[in-house]
Formats: C-alpha cells, sequence, structure tokens
C-alpha cells in the first residue's frame, strides 16, 4: 500500500515538471518590448512628397461637363481613386504618391471616355484639362493617352481661335496659367499663324497710310509708289519682329513668348505685373528671367529694317528710337491684355482666368 503511494506521488511530480520550469522559466524569453513609434514622422514625410492631380473636364465646346468621375489609377502601385467634378467641370485629386497614374472620366449614362497618363514626381501638382465628346455608349470608344507636348499643342490649337470682338487676333494671351510650355515648332507655327492672319496685313495697311500722311520716311517718297514702300517695311518689320521675339529667340533662350493672364490681385500688383512682362518672362521650365527674345527681338529689328529704307532715312539715333516705341508698345499691349481684352476675347474656356484657372482644393469632392 504505502509502495503505491509512494509510485503514484513519484508520477505526479514527473508530470507536473515541465509546468513548473514553464512558470519558472527566465524573462529573457519574454518577448521583446515594442519599439517607440515613428508614424507621425513617417507621415510628415509622406505628405511632404505626396503629389496631385487636378484640372477640368470640358467637351468639345469648351463647356464644363458636370457630374463626370474622373479616376486614377496606379500603374505600378496598385492605388485608385475616383472624385465627381464640380458643377463648373473642375476636379482634384491629392495625396497621390509619386510614380505613373492613368486618368480616365466617365459619366453615367455615356461610355467610358479617353484615357491620359501622366508620370507624377514627389510633391509634384499636375494640372490637367481634360476634353471629351458626350459620346453614347453604344459608340465604340478609343484610347488616347496624351504626353506634355501633345497637350501644349491642344492649348496653342486653341489659343488661335481667340479674338477680341471677334476680330483682333489675341493668340498670344495665356488665359490656363498653369499652360504647357510651347515646342520650337510650336512657337514656329503660332508666329507664323500671326503674321498671315488678315488682321496683320490690315494694321500694316493702316501704319502705311499714317506715314503716308505725315511724310514719315520722306526717301520712300510719295505716291502709291511711297505707300507702297511704306506698307513693304511695315509688314517687313512685323514679320521680322514675330519670328525674332515670338520663335527664334525664345527657342535660343527656352523661354515662353506668351502673356500670361494673371486676372487676380489688387490693381496695382497687376499693374506692376502687366508692366514687367516687358522685361521678363516665363521660361519653358517655368521660371521667371529677364525676356531676352523681346528686347533684343525689338532692337535688332529695328537695326534691320535699315537694309531697306533709303540712305536718307537711316540712323542709329532712328534705330534706337524704333527699338523703344516698340518695347514701350508691348507694355501698352500688356496693360490692356491684363485688364481689358479677357471680357471681350471669343473662344476662351469658362475656367481659364489666371492664377484662378486651377479650381480651389475644397471645391471638388475627394
Amino acid at each position: 500500500m504505502r509502495r503505491n503511494f509512494w509510485t503514484l506521488y513519484l508520477l505526479v511530480m514527473v508530470a507536473s515538471a515541465p509546468v513548473t520550469m514553464a512558470l519558472s522559466a527566465p524573462s529573457e524569453n519574454l518577448p521583446d518590448a515594442p519599439l517607440p513609434q515613428q508614424g507621425a514622422s513617417q507621415d510628415s514625410s509622406a505628405a511632404a512628397s505626396s503629389a496631385s492631380v487636378e484640372g477640368s473636364v470640358l467637351d468639345l465646346h469648351n463647356a464644363p461637363i458636370a457630374g463626370v468621375q474622373v479616376t486614377v489609377i496606379g500603374q505600378n502601385n496598385g492605388v485608385r481613386r475616383t472624385v465627381t467634378v464640380d458643377s463648373n467641370g473642375a476636379f482634384t485629386i491629392t495625396g497621390l504618391s509619386p510614380g505613373s497614374y492613368m486618368v480616365t472620366i466617365t459619366l453615367p449614362g455615356l461610355s467610358a471616355s479617353d484615357a491620359t497618363e501622366v508620370q507624377l514626381g514627389a510633391g509634384e501638382e499636375r494640372e490637367l484639362p481634360l476634353v471629351t465628346s458626350r459620346t453614347p455608349r453604344t459608340s465604340s470608344t478609343v484610347q488616347v493617352v496624351a504626353n506634355m507636348n501633345q497637350v501644349a499643342t491642344a492649348q496653342v490649337k486653341e489659343a488661335e481661335k481667340q479674338r477680341v470682338l471677334g476680330v483682333v487676333p489675341n493668340f498670344y494671351t495665356a488665359y490656363i496659367w498653369k499652360s504647357a510650355p510651347m515646342t520650337p515648332k510650336l512657337k514656329f507655327q503660332l508666329a507664323l499663324r500671326a503674321e498671315i492672319d488678315p488682321m496683320e496685313f490690315a494694321v500694316d495697311a493702316g501704319v502705311a497710310g499714317v506715314e503716308q500722311w505725315h511724310n514719315t520716311f520722306p526717301g520712300y517718297g510719295g505716291g502709291w509708289q511711297g505707300y507702297g514702300k511704306r506698307f513693304g517695311s511695315a509688314y517687313a518689320d512685323s514679320v521680322i519682329g514675330a519670328f525674332l521675339g515670338r520663335a527664334i529667340l525664345p527657342t535660343l533662350f527656352h523661354q515662353d513668348p506668351r502673356y500670361f493672364f494673371r486676372g487676380s490681385g489688387s490693381i496695382r500688383s497687376r499693374v506692376f505685373y502687366a508692366l514687367a512682362q516687358t522685361f521678363v518672362t516665363r521660361g519653358d521650365d517655368g521660371q521667371t528671367e529677364p525676356n531676352y527674345s523681346h528686347v533684343l527681338g525689338n532692337f535688332i529689328t529695328a537695326g534691320v529694317s535699315n537694309v531697306y529704307r533709303a540712305p536718307s532715312d537711316r540712323s542709329a539715333s532712328l534705330t534706337f528710337r524704333d527699338a523703344g516705341i516698340v518695347t514701350a508698345g508691348d507694355a501698352a499691349g500688356n496693360l490692356l491684355r491684363e485688364f481689358l481684352s479677357r471680357p471681350f476675347t471669343s473662344n476662351v474656356p469658362g475656367f481659364a482666368n489666371g492664377k484662378q484657372s486651377s479650381p480651389p482644393a475644397g471645391g471638388v469632392a475627394h
């Protein structure tokens, strides 16, 4: 009986030994304490490097399309974001990480429209004007991927329709503040388009008539022959000045020949901005720099005009006078662009209002 008791006692002790050992195991086997949280600094870094896409959705007649859904799909990060544009067709999608994205637009009852591929860098704010047709779902759809040059081409083509009172060309006023930079080809094409416009011939004919009336440059003589020489000289001055100041030199100096409408701020600040644009301009990289293109172009054109003037009408003082007059005319033209021409210019998209072109961040659902 005692043997059975001690046997049973030993079996119980042996069976309980692992439990006792486990309970008395050294504390060094316990899991490590959690490390301090670093989420705050990581969130701050992510916010600083996040990018955004904003813009407006327009139809082929430059009218905003309300109710359109804009979807951004990441090509290499799995991100998919969708927002609905506001009543002005405007949208903003923020908090995007750097990478490649496809932007598509859809409207209930219509088929999915054009898709645009964009490359976003860290902290980049990309403005993306989207133009689409109201295509029924029964129609076939075409996928279009637009790069920056294609966007610039579309914007310049739209600018070629801008006319004050529907008559006077206003091709060189950019009402979209963040317009895509013009390529060299576009700079030459727009200069040519401006110089072959019928209004250019009409203006030069008027200039020649005034010069004939005041007997400016008497070396040209009088009568129809003198008028023809004055008209040819005026048109030659215009063509040379346009190609030098708006195509050749802007291409060499990588500068944008357009005037970028500001449209906001105090009157004083806008006057200063308009006058300053005679001597400073926007580079193709978006930075402000001295306007070598226009200023040098005016002086070179004035100098070249001596070639086709009568010897009696050539002088250094006349060259500087003509260059100064043209430069002053540029300043006056900028003031007209900033304060008068916008309400009377046709074919300007409704959302295009200089610095106000970009919709406010709070105006679009996220």
